[in-house]
């Protein structure tokens, strides 16, 4: 039986959000979701959806959950109720998450579905609540847990200065968008582009997904 990841994730602070706020977050999440089913169906993803603030999202292709959390992640964080807002302004809706990769009973309905990389997703993301951490790895590869607890640590820390205005830009750059495209997305110069690219630390994301890729697909 071959590995699969689970991505297991909820919302921060949701009871928080206004009604109209919370319905927003549902939709964009729901639209990025399909966004990735479609650009990367050979990936073969299922999303379930449950307790109207938790979601699991199940990968057949394990080497490109981070990045489709991270897709994920950034699509909720540059959501913001107002047109006008401040450059600098933290996001209002976030997520956390954590992935577990082992294998697993595949069920019509994810949420019938049993196996390690349910039960390592979903465990660790119980256990992340009490704590202020918002990204976690479980494999059965006691090595790649604790090389991924150090660089995810690190990645909290990093994520958590990231902007409405960085998270935009990110979403992008991780749809493979080059600066001009972006810029011609959100209305703002290449170089104001690549000012954000910079300040948001985008050259550390990428090594970091490309060091999780290779790790993944050599060591489990």
């Amino acid at each position: 039986m071959k590995a699969v990841a689970v991505i297991s994730s909820d919302f921060i602070n949701s009871t928080q959000y206004e009604k109209n706020f919370s319905r927003k977050v549902i939709i964009a999440l729901k639209k990025e979701i399909q966004n990735i089913k479609e650009q990367y169906s050979n990936c073969n993803v299922k999303f379930s959806i449950y307790r109207g603030d938790s979601f699991q999202v199940l990968i057949y292709k394990p080497e490109m959950a981070l990045h489709f959390a991270l897709l994920i992640k950034m699509a909720i964080n540059r959501i913001y109720e107002k047109k006008n807002r401040p450059k600098n302004i933290l996001p209002k809706a976030d997520i956390r998450f954590s992935i577990g990769i082992g294998k697993a009973n595949i069920k019509r309905k994810i949420e019938e579905s049993t196996g390690e990389a349910f039960v390592f997703s979903g465990r660790m993301l119980d256990a992340m609540k009490p704590k202020d951490t918002k990204t976690a790895l479980v494999t059965t590869n006691q090595d790649v847990n604790e090389e991924f607890a150090v660089h995810f640590k690190f990645l909290d820390i990093f994520s958590a200065r990231w902007s409405v205005a960085s998270a935009e830009v990110i979403y992008y750059l991780l749809k493979g968008y080059k600066e001009q495209q972006i810029a011609n997305e959100l209305g703002l110069s290449q170089a104001a582009v690549n000012y954000r690219k910079k300040v948001a630390g985008w050259e550390a994301v990428k090594v970091l997904l490309v060091r999780y890729k290779q790790v993944i697909q050599h060591k489990l």
